[in-house]
């Protein structure tokens, strides 16, 4: 009986997001592009974070590297393929600095990828620099309804990802290496490669994210792009949501996407500290987020 319910509620779900142009306005669109953006972020970290445990703050780095090569590429190729290369050169490039940074654990993993982010922003602005570009314009790009649509099948994807990921071997796999990971490879579970590949999957949307970002704001500058808020949010939003579980990101983003409307239209200067204090009243007191405190105790009342 659940089943179809979830079904029924993700199709409802679907067809309200679809229909956001004719029924919202103008405004809606900006607001619905914004919610499909971080849960697109938001279920791809999870993807490695949530379920490895392995906790990265440096995701900002793929959706920074993502619209850099978006803007790059934009007047030279069509449009979906940028985005498509985008996808590719952050997955690549998790890859490259998989293989090294996953071997470090806890905070030092966390340290060394909020590092990497910043490094790789400031190569990006040396870079630039030298060429004697500070910033970079997309011109006629596409509009805002055709981004959206863009982002929510990011969004929608990034989700099928986490669903199809949770559900299979891989996933129990990565679970078993965030429960005991010495455990884990002890019973034959290539860890390394399970990481990597993780690592990898989650980097993938966020660079074609970052892409549809800056056809969408049209301007592309390194400190805006790699911008370490970006990392944070998506951190946030899968935490407060409850961060290995497929609606959490979903229910992390709608609420700090309200949030966030609500503040910066009336206290912008408090929006970063309300996000810290949240995301320590949920560590310390809701850790199964938001989705756990409403599906699990349904969930056990049931059974």
């Amino acid at each position: 009986m659940r089943r179809p319910l979830a079904l029924a509620a993700w199709l409802g779900l679907i067809a309200a997001a679809v229909l956001v142009p004719p029924l919202l306005g103008d405004y809606g669109v900006a607001v619905a592009l914004s919610l499909a953006m971080w849960v697109a972020l938001a279920e791809s970290w999870i993807v490695l974070s949530g379920m490895t445990g392995y906790v990265s703050l440096g995701h900002a780095v793929f959706y920074g590297l993502g619209a850099y090569v978006g803007v790059l590429l934009w007047n030279t190729v069509p449009s979906g393929f940028a985005i498509i290369a985008a996808g590719i050169a952050s997955g690549g490039f998790a890859v490259i600095i998989g293989y090294p940074a996953l071997r470090v654990r806890g905070p030092y993993f966390v340290m060394l990828t909020f590092g990497v982010a910043e490094l790789v922003k400031y190569v990006v602005i040396d870079l630039e620099a030298g060429l004697g570009v500070f910033s970079r314009l997309i011109l006629g790009g596409p509009s805002v309804i055709v981004l959206y649509y863009v982002m929510l099948c990011l969004a929608a994807a990034a989700t099928a990802i986490t669903f199809l990921v949770g559900r299979s071997r891989f996933g129990y796999a990565l679970r078993a290496i965030r429960e005991n990971e010495a455990a884990a490879e002890t019973i034959g579970i290539a860890v390394g490669r399970f990481k990597l590949a993780a690592f990898a999957l989650s980097a993938v949307i966020p660079g074609m994210v970052g892409a549809v970002a800056v056809a969408r704001s049209t301007y592309f500058e390194p400190l805006s792009a790699f911008d370490p808020v970006v990392s944070f949010t998506m951190v946030t939003m899968a935490v407060i949501g409850g961060s290995d579980d497929l609606r959490g990101p979903l229910l992390g983003a709608a609420f700090l996407v309200g949030l966030s409307e609500l503040l910066w239209a009336n206290a912008p200067q408090i929006y970063m500290i309300i996000l810290g204090v949240l995301l320590a009243i949920f560590v310390l007191f809701a850790p199964e987020g938001i989705a756990g405190r409403l599906f699990v105790p349904a969930r056990r009342a049931v059974s």
